[in-house]
């Protein structure tokens, strides 16, 4: 190389590097969607083990697919069904395949009901004829096809009814639904919001049953929102929510025969709660789960539809809580798998059919955090762990029996998996702080990676343009617990000058913001904070999840005690070293996150000078019953727990900056929370800021709202700390 091209090149590559470090993120590429990644969506292995399903969106003529893909050259052999071949659907949203795959549901024009439910317009779309069909003429929720794929069951103003799909009559299950008062196959608020649900019916493998909860919600109490919109007087949108302590629904189990069209109720025992109905293998028996009101005594039941019967076949207790999931999977022979935390880590148990503990499969003092199925080829369970450390996620597969486990990922970071229906292979979706998400084909016989399928490299560069320095991980000590935190630096980082540093947590039970992955909206609002001269801090306290129930369940009946105690010690700790600036330490969080930072700076004002909290719970009394109770119990057990930990009762605390955000739409944190915190503010005589978006719900989104949101929270911070 000549003098010549030897200085061209440094000065080339020098420039690159003035350019990177000066090259600032903006509020307007986050929110534009500039740093999104690619993905695989509605990824479906198919039944013959040896090809997946995709749903892929065209931009250019606005229309969405589902594609068919061999998993062994990763190339697409089929449009399955396309937007542009149908008349009447521009584009629908998701798709279902029946259980034989000879049809798909297609859903268009969802509109969003509250978190996870939605009204659509469904299609049925027979493969082999390329028939399309409408369900039915009105939005309906959660159609779903009999195993059998000869019809279709679905919700409607509160009802269950049944499309054949043979002949295209339709049968009404149940008459007695109505608005605010009963409700049939759909889950009320409280349920669809802390039990994960909305669809409340299940078919059995004979497509000659359907299972399903009614609530009787007519004496739970109401709440109202004012819908501001755009007209001259502001309507009110009312919707029952029990608030913690107060009246439930009336949750009961019935059973629809679809030959004799006869209705029957199915008991079993005393309860508070049916968060999870299932059919087994068996047509005739329903797995029903209950819970107590503090929902710490569970059962699991196997109801017979037809004699009417119920037995328990599982029961567990804890001294806090039991968390209810999705990973009870029934075997042919009707033997099932079961996780559980009751040796103090969540693990995978295998039951026969009567409920007899056949084995442990899986234990150590770390978390099983995902169930992905079971071969009965090879009579291995998969599934994915946390056995290389809490802010890890790998793949493993073992034997029943416990034995034979291998470990079938190998790059650091999280790694997720979906099988193939044989399980000869898996798709991992991996990332990590440096690596944005990739997919790739892997064996699931060793995990060897066969082929990159999805590997974000313009993502990557993108990133890198930004001269970012990546989170660094590492564990502080706080109150004798060793926790996991992560800190971003700016570029030009100076051991020697002072940072105002900026923390941000959720810290809810069982929650987790320190992970080895990759990036979302919020932590690139981190990074640009950092290029303009603020280290940014996330601790993960005790409370928090994947470290054993022991840790987790510390906190209960005293949520936002000990959170608190190690969110303002951990400042405290690091503002005593020599590049933090102990007198400009800032902390914010939203939802159970503004909860935890408007205590901070209240019981912590001589560490923290600013605070902010988006859509902040102030007391644990305003909150729903299911998700409260499950952590404090009610307000008339454990009064003191809801008072001495509610910002509402330190309010004359207020020392720093406190700015105070909240959608007056927000269905699950209701603005009463801030506007009963802004009341005791100004009884205390505190100066304070706060921003109010109406109409806007507890994601406080939609058009330039997200902008305008992080317009102000970057303001206040650049102001204030």
């Amino acid at each position: 190389m000549n003098k010549y091209r030897a200085f061209l090149f440094a000065f080339v590559a020098v420039s690159a590097q003035l350019f990177a470090q000066t090259k600032q993120i903006t509020l307007e590429e986050i929110w534009s969607g500039a740093f999104r990644t690619e993905g695989m969506d509605e990824l479906n292995s198919l039944q013959n083990g040896k090809q997946y399903a995709v749903l892929n969106f065209d931009r250019a003529s606005r229309s969405t697919s589902v594609d068919k893909y061999d998993y062994k050259t990763l190339e697409k052999t089929e449009t399955i069904v396309s937007s542009k071949d149908l008349d009447g659907v521009n584009y629908f949203l998701s798709y279902e395949f029946s259980a034989d795959e000879s049809k798909l549901l297609l859903a268009a024009d969802l509109q969003p009901i509250f978190r996870h439910s939605t009204l659509g317009v469904y299609f049925v779309y027979d493969v082999a004829t390329k028939k399309l069909t409408r369900v039915a003429d009105e939005h309906i929720q959660e159609p779903t096809f009999s195993p059998d794929a000869t019809k279709v069951a679905y919700v409607k103003d509160n009802n269950i009814y049944i499309k054949s799909l043979t002949d295209g009559s339709v049968t009404q299950v149940t008459a007695d639904g109505k608005n605010n008062a009963i409700i049939n196959g759909v889950t009320d608020w409280v349920y669809e919001e802390e039990f994960a649900f909305v669809r409340a019916f299940e078919w059995n493998k004979a497509s000659n049953r359907i299972a399903y909860l009614k609530f009787d919600e007519s004496e739970v109490p109401e709440f109202s929102m004012d819908v501001y919109g755009k007209e001259l007087y502001p309507s009110q949108y009312e919707f029952k929510y029990p608030k913690a302590g107060e009246k439930n629904s009336d949750v009961t189990l019935h059973v629809y025969n679809v030959d004799t069209k006869e209705n029957s109720d199915l008991s079993v025992g005393s309860y508070e709660y049916i968060p999870r109905i299932e059919f087994t293998e068996d047509p005739a028996i329903v797995a029903v789960q209950t819970l107590n009101r503090h929902q710490n005594d569970l059962n699991l039941y196997f109801c017979n539809v037809d004699t009417k019967e119920s037995k328990v076949v599982l029961h567990e207790t804890d001294k806090a809580y039991i968390d209810v999931t999705d990973n009870l999977t029934f075997l042919e022979d009707n033997s099932f798998i079961w996780t559980s935390e009751k040796d103090g880590y969540n693990h995978i148990y295998w039951y026969d059919a009567t409920g007899k503990l056949k084995n442990q499969i899986t234990e150590g003092p770390w978390e099983v955090t995902a169930y992905y199925g079971y071969s009965a080829k090879d009579k291995r369970i998969y599934y994915q762990s946390v056995e290389e450390g809490s802010i890890y996620r790998d793949v493993y597969s073992i034997k029943t029996n416990g034995k034979g486990k291998k470990k079938l990922t190998s790059k650091k970071g999280t790694n997720s998996a979906t099988f193939s229906a044989d399980f000869s292979y898996f798709i991992n979706n991996y990332s990590s702080a440096t690596t944005p998400t990739m997919y790739t084909l892997n064996s699931a016989k060793d995990g060897e990676e066969l082929k990159v399928i999805v590997d974000n490299k313009a993502a990557k560069q993108k990133f890198d343009s930004y001269g970012i320095t990546p989170k660094e991980y590492s564990t502080i000590t706080v109150n004798g617990n060793e926790l996991n935190m992560y800190m971003i630096k700016p570029a030009d980082f100076d051991a020697t000058k002072k940072y105002p540093m900026f923390m941000y947590q959720y810290s809810g039970p069982g929650s987790q913001e320190v992970s080895d992955s990759w990036y979302g909206y919020n932590d690139y609002w981190h990074f640009m904070l950092a290029q303009q001269g603020y280290i940014v801090v996330c601790v993960d306290g005790r409370g928090t999840g994947f470290k054993g129930a022991a840790f987790k369940k510390v906190t209960q009946k005293e949520l936002g005690k000990f959170e608190v105690e190690d969110q303002i010690e951990a400042a405290r700790i690091l503002g005593k070293r020599n590049y933090i600036d102990a007198d400009r330490i800032g902390i914010w969080g939203w939802s159970f996150g503004g909860f935890m930072s408007s205590n901070c700076i209240l019981k912590g004002n001589d560490v923290f000078s600013m605070a902010i909290a988006v859509a902040p719970v102030t007391s644990w009394r305003f909150y729903d019953s299911v998700y409260t109770e499950r952590y404090m119990t009610t307000p008339q057990e454990n009064a003191s727990g809801y008072d001495d930990n509610s910002p509402l009762n330190f309010a004359d605390q207020l020392e720093g900056a406190y700015l105070l955000v909240h959608g007056t739409g927000d269905d699950n944190v209701h603005v009463q929370n801030s506007m009963r915190m802004i009341e005791e503010l100004v009884q205390a005589n505190k100066q304070f800021d706060w921003a109010i978006y109406p109409d806007k719900n507890h994601g406080i989104y939609g058009g330039n709202t997200r902008l305008h949101l992080f317009t102000k929270l970057t303001n206040f911070v650049k102001e204030n700390l």
